[in-house]
């Protein structure tokens, strides 16, 4: 897009600063991309304000970044210090994106059309009209304004045409009826490219990467491995697999006849039929008889033994079980517990040792 040509301002036409306090109407950021820079211009434009664009150039010429967002929301201002920012954005390297973030009217629209590609956000306006400015004088001094006025419009009208497309009268046309463009109908109209949308749009997430190597699998993750066979309600539940039993545990014992072997598997329970098997096992043969020695001495009889001190008086015992309850009797087996299978086996063990 060529650079908007300034009109020579006359000499007799000055400009006077009216003093206030200093204020901040334009900044420039990094944006949150590392790549981006962020110019905002949020209040009147130029010299007529106390907001010279000469601070703003100067920090244009700072920005190395390889894109620039330009964001308006101003009423406008001074037309030729709005040329002037708007060319220097026109000679910046970085690709510039103008996005008006409320309204871009007057010299802020000349702005926006610097960008390489215009955005409005959703309910944010731009407006175009005829430039306009004050004269105190005669008539010659007034034709002399009026002759300025429409070169400086002309000099407008070929930005918006240059960006938009038409003719400089067209655009001269709507700048007269002083034009407001909605977000929508500013993209209709060629003077901006998109309405950027409510909210942002969702971004996919990332594919996860594993980082372990699973080519030493036959497929390397389930993304290409086929799917697996799913179970259906037809298919017959697979029994338990049996558990193997131990193995039968031999016990040799000494028997009448010779040694004799016994089998029976660990864990099972002795039936009273295998402990009677087992006792007959141990059970001693019948004795030889042997015949009696015959002893040529005189047995001396033994002194009878003092009763022990512990031992119960055969007097008096009968009377203390006389004095036990008739329950406790009753309930005596009861308190004693059978034995049990292991306790055999453990007898059992005894005994042949």
């Amino acid at each position: 897009m060529p650079l908007i040509e300034a009109v020579t301002r006359p000499p007799h036409l000055t400009a006077r600063v009216q003093a206030h306090a200093p204020r901040s109407w334009y900044e420039i950021r990094n944006a949150a991309d590392p790549d981006e820079a962020e110019l905002l211009i949020y209040d009147e434009i130029g010299g007529w304000w106390g907001n010279t664009p000469g601070e703003i150039v100067d920090e244009l010429r700072a920005v190395t970044a390889p894109t620039l967002r330009v964001r308006i929301n101003s009423p406008g201002g001074s037309v030729y210090d709005g040329i002037a920012i708007a060319n220097a954005i026109r000679l910046h390297p970085a690709t510039v994106t103008v996005q008006v973030d409320g309204i871009a009217a007057s010299a802020a629209s000349v702005i926006a059309m610097a960008g390489d590609r215009i955005v409005m956000t959703p309910q944010s306006q731009l407006m175009i009209h005829d430039a306009s400015s004050l004269c105190i004088g005669n008539a010659s001094d007034m034709a002399e304004m009026a002759a300025l006025l429409d070169i400086q419009s002309d000099n407008i009208a070929d930005a918006y045409a240059a960006r938009a497309g038409g003719t400089r009268e067209e655009w001269r046309e709507r700048m007269r009826a002083e034009s407001w463009y909605l977000a929508a109908e500013a993209v209709a109209a060629g003077l901006a490219d998109e309405v950027l949308p409510f909210r942002k749009e969702a971004e996919p997430e990332p594919a996860l990467t594993n980082t372990w190597d699973l080519s030493v699998f036959r497929y390397a993750g389930r993304e290409e491995a086929p799917a697996p066979v799913a179970a259906t309600a037809d298919d017959a539940v697979p029994s338990a697999r049996p558990v193997p039993s131990p193995p039968p545990a031999r016990v040799e014992l000494q028997g009448e006849h010779g040694p004799e072997t016994l089998t029976f598997t660990a864990g099972s329970v002795l039936t009273a039929e295998r402990v009677a098997q087992l006792h007959a096992a141990i059970a001693p043969g019948p004795a030889e008889p042997v015949a009696p020695a015959v002893e040529n001495h005189t047995t001396e009889p033994e002194p009878a033994a003092a009763p022990a001190d512990n031992q119960p008086d055969p007097a008096v015992a009968p009377a203390a079980a006389a004095d036990e309850p008739e329950w406790a009797a009753a309930v005596a087996h009861l308190m004693t517990p059978p034995p049990s299978a292991d306790d055999e086996f453990t007898r059992l063990k005894e005994a042949l040792l």
